[in-house]
C-alpha cells in the first residue's frame, strides 16, 4: 500500500507538499495539487483520517445522539441532519437508545476526539447541561432540551402552542369532554404539550379533570391501553388530544377492537405529523413538525459555532409547528393533508 513518501517521490514533491494538498492549504500552487492528486489517485494512495485528524484537528465528523432510532420520527430528523450534514462535506457518527441523561453523556465520551462537533436531542428535563458539561471544547447544538439551558445553543419545537391550539381545535368542534394521553413525566416534550391542553381547556371555560389525563410513553401500545382505561370511564370522552401520533395510532387500532368509528363516535388527534399519518384510516389529524428542517437547522448552527460565525452568546431558537386538519377529528381536511400520490409531500429525496 502506497504512503505519503512514495507519493511525494513519485511527484517530485516534498512530504510536506503533499501533506498541504490533502488539508487543502492555500499554499500550494493548482499545477502542483492536480499532480498530486493524479500521482495520489495512480498510487491509490489516500491518507489516514485518524492521523490527519490529528494534524489538522478535524476529523470531518459530526456525532449526532438520539433517545432513540426506531420509527418515522427520529428517521425524519436524521434526514435532515444527514442532507445538510453531506452538503457541508462532513459524514456522521449517530447513536441512539439513549432515553436518559447517564446514557447520552456516556454516549458522548465514546465520541470524544472522533467528531468536529455534536447535535444532540435531550428531552430529558436535566439533560442540556450535563451534555454541555461532558462535551468539554466541542461545539454543542441541542434540540429540544429537556431544560432551559444558557450554555449551548438550542433549537426546540413550540410544543405547548402546538397542543393549544390542537384542543381549541376540537373545542371548536363542539367536544367539551377531551381527553388526553401525555409522554413520560420527565419528559419535556410532553411536560409542555399537556400545559398546552390545559390552558385550551382554561380558555375555553372547562373545568379541568385529572381522570381525564392519562400518561403514555410515545409508543402505540400505551396508546392502546390508555383507550382501554378512557372507555370504561362514565361519561366517557368524546374526544382524546394524544401527545404524539405513535401513541394515537394504538388508539386507533383500540377503538377499531372495541366496534367504535372514529370520528363519529370519539375523536382522536395527535402530534409531530409523521410520515405514516396522512394513510391511515380516517387519515390523523394532528400537529405537523418540519422535522427534516430542524435537522438541517441544527447542523447550520453547529457549524457557525465551529467556524466562530454565530457570536459570543448561544442561540435559543424555537420552530413553530402547524395545524394538520384530516378526518380521525371529524371536520374537512386541510387541503392536500391527505394522502394524494401525486401530490405527496414526502417523498424521498434523490
Amino acid at each position: 500500500m502506497a504512503n505519503i513518501k512514495d507519493v511525494a517521490r513519485e511527484a517530485g514533491v516534498s512530504v510536506a507538499t503533499v501533506s498541504r494538498v490533502f488539508n487543502d492549504s492555500e499554499l500550494v500552487s493548482d499545477d502542483t495539487r492536480r499532480l498530486v492528486r493524479d500521482v495520489a489517485g495512480r498510487l491509490k494512495y489516500w491518507p489516514n483520517g485518524a492521523a490527519r485528524s490529528l494534524i489538522t484537528s478535524r476529523t470531518h465528523a459530526i456525532g449526532v445522539l438520539l433517545p432513540d432510532l426506531y420509527g418515522d420520527f427520529f428517521s425524519e430528523l436524521i434526514r435532515g441532519i444527514d442532507l445538510a450534514a453531506r452538503d457541508e462535506g462532513f459524514h456522521l457518527l449517530v447513536s441512539g437508545s439513549h432515553a436518559d441523561t447517564l446514557a447520552l453523556v456516556a454516549a458522548l465520551r465514546s465520541m470524544r476526539g472522533r467528531i468536529d462537533g455534536l447535535v444532540v436531542m435531550a428531552p430529558d428535563v436535566d439533560g442540556a447541561a450535563a451534555i454541555r458539561d461532558a462535551a468539554g471544547e466541542a461545539p454543542v447544538v441541542v434540540i429540544d432540551p429537556g431544560a432551559s439551558d444558557a450554555s449551548c445553543d438550542t433549537i426546540s419545537i413550540a410544543n405547548q402552542d402546538g397542543a393549544f391550539r390542537m384542543v381549541r381545535h376540537l373545542v371548536g368542534l363542539g367536544h367539551r369532554r377531551i381527553a388526553t394521553v401525555t409522554g413520560p413525566s420527565r419528559n419535556m416534550d410532553a411536560q409542555q404539550r399537556v400545559a398546552g391542553y390545559r390552558a385550551a381547556l382554561a380558555q375555553a371555560d372547562i373545568a379541568h379533570d385529572m381522570a381525564l389525563e392519562l400518561e403514555g410513553d410515545f409508543t402505540e401500545p400505551s396508546g392502546y391501553r390508555a383507550v382501554e382505561m378512557l372507555l370504561a370511564l362514565s361519561p366517557r370522552p368524546t374526544a382524546v388530544f394524544f401527545a404524539n401520533d405513535y401513541m394515537a395510532i394504538g388508539a386507533l387500532a383500540a377503538l377499531s377492537s372495541a366496534g367504535l368509528r372514529v370520528p363519529e363516535d370519539i375523536a382522536i388527534a395527535g402530534f409531530d405529523d409523521i410520515a405514516m399519518a396522512r394513510y391511515l384510516t380516517p387519515a390523523l389529524t394532528t400537529v405537523h413538525v418540519d422535522l427534516i428542517d430542524i435537522g438541517a437547522r441544527a447542523i447550520r448552527r453547529l457549524l457557525e459555532i465551529k467556524d466562530g460565525t454565530s457570536g459570543d452568546a448561544p442561540r435559543h431558537e424555537v420552530v413553530g409547528t402547524e395545524l394538520i386538519v384530516r378526518r380521525s377529528c371529524g371536520a374537512a381536511a386541510t387541503p392536500g393533508s391527505e394522502f394524494d400520490p401525486s401530490m405527496d409531500r414526502r417523498r424521498r429525496h434523490t
